[in-house]
């Protein structure tokens, strides 16, 4: 889910009304859970670093949903494999209630993994467009695998505590941003009960032990376009005699930036980045083409319309001041924005605040910033979860943190080949942050809203 940068917001804002207290003994369960997890432990973390080692591209997962099916079914899941293409969906009944959907990401990025970890990858993949890559889990997703496994192992060994039906749903392919509707369009909500709640989460740059609950808009959309301007080859000593792709590609990555500081309004969220130019082999030949891949972020569905319509309109118009072909523009697989449940945030928040302690939990409300980054677990919300909530959990030592801050370096965020959580306790948050979740909508003490 980089195309992302997952920066974790860390302002403690005042939120809006929260609800009444928690209606089940917070403290009791946590204890279970905590003690659930330290018996497990060390086989959540040898699935870490199973995962961390092995990294698979989206739709490409076959090993990584195979490894998870296999445990799902250990622990009395019904599981099906191969919901759009590479995806798993683990069913658990557990009597009358909610349905409640838990979900992980399964793929991983094309990048170099540069940690020096002991179990960095060092593995590659072929990617989309057939390059063979190395391939890291520099989003994170290897944190969230595990913690969706060890909330899984709490909430059975729970099971007193709670009724309905679980539904952990194992998404392949959301770098791509193309796994959601792939199991969807496969039938996840028909083939399938449909959810009454979800909840996901994403580990972060933040320090460790914290969890970010967003109310409203939590990530910004996503829509990718794809650029390739047409002209004419030439020797690099005729110009004249060329229409140069790259001259035209040049004008556009100066004048599409005028799309978000003179056209969008400035009190709105809007980021246009051209990611990758790629045109010519070698220094005495013009080409023939110059392609280019576009990023396009926004929260707001007018301003995604605008910045989407004025960058086509600026491609087409940088190709006709060259006197060259219309370019060829493609979009991609897009995502609309993740929007939580302002009601059951603030409930969730309430109980991890108990559960976590107040300063290690901010609950920002709906009229504050989202993240910048995206995420297609907007898709599930979408097609009808009728209430949702999508965490931020901090995965850094707070002591790394400081020293970055004193020595004036950036931290490594998502999709940094430096990107490296560290297991525990991040993984221990993850799952004490579900499992609560899960149990403050469908444990014995929770009621309907």
């Amino acid at each position: 889910m980089i195309k992302k940068l997952l920066l974790l917001a860390t302002v403690f804002a005042a939120p809006r009304a929260v609800s009444a207290a928690p209606s089940f003994d917070v403290a009791a369960a946590k204890a279970r859970i905590e003690a659930v997890f330290d018996k497990n432990y060390p086989e959540l973390d040898a699935l870490y670093k199973d995962l961390h080692a092995h990294p698979e591209l989206g739709f490409q997962e076959t090993r990584t949903a195979a490894l998870l099916a296999a445990k799902m079914r250990k622990l009395g899941f019904t599981v099906t494999e191969h919901v759009g293409k590479t995806g798993i969906v683990a069913i658990y009944k557990n009597g009358p209630g909610p349905v409640v959907l838990v979900r992980t990401e399964l793929d991983a990025l094309p990048v170099e993994e540069k940690t020096g970890l002991p179990y960095a990858s060092k593995a590659r993949q072929t990617t989309e467009d057939g390059t063979l890559s190395y391939v890291a889990h520099a989003c994170g997703h290897d944190s969230h695998m595990a913690w969706w496994i060890g909330t899984a192992e709490a909430l059975l060994a729970m099971k007193d505590r709670w009724h309905g039906t679980l539904m952990f749903v194992g998404q392949p392919a959301e770098e791509m941003i193309s796994g959601a509707k792939a199991m969807l369009a496969d039938g996840l909500f028909t083939r399938f009960p449909k959810p009454d709640y979800g909840f996901a989460a994403h580990v972060g740059p933040t320090a460790f032990g914290t969890v970010n609950v967003k109310q409203g808009v939590v990530t910004s959309a996503s829509d990718t376009i794809l650029i390739t301007f047409r002209g004419v080859g030439a020797h690099g000593s005729m110009p004249d005699k060329s229409i140069d792709p790259i001259v035209e590609g040049a004008h556009f990555v100066t004048d599409v930036q005028a799309v978000i500081s003179r056209q969008k309004d400035p009190q709105k969220f809007g980021v246009v980045t051209v990611g990758a130019f790629q045109a010519g082999t070698v220094p005495n030949i013009i080409p023939d083409h110059a392609d280019l891949k576009l990023t396009l972020r926004s929260y707001d569905p007018d301003v995604r319309k605008q910045i989407v319509d004025d960058v086509i309109t600026t491609a087409n118009a940088v190709a006709a001041m060259a006197h060259a072909p219309a370019p060829e523009i493609k979009r991609p697989p897009a995502a609309s924005p993740v929007v939580n449940d302002d009601a059951l945030a603030a409930e969730t928040a309430a109980v991890l605040k108990t559960a976590l302690g107040a300063d290690n939990v901010a609950l920002e409300p709906d009229y504050k910033p989202g993240w910048t980054a995206s995420e297609d677990y907007s898709d599930f919300v979408d097609a009808g979860m009728k209430k949702s909530v999508y965490f931020g959990i901090g995965g850094y030592d707070p002591k790394m943190i400081a020293e970055y801050k004193a020595e004036g370096k950036p931290l490594p965020v998502n999709h940094s080949p430096y990107f490296a959580p560290v297991p525990e306790p991040t993984i221990r948050t993850g799952v004490e942050t579900l499992t609560l979740a899960v149990l403050s909508v469908a444990g014995t003490g929770a009621t309907e809203n």
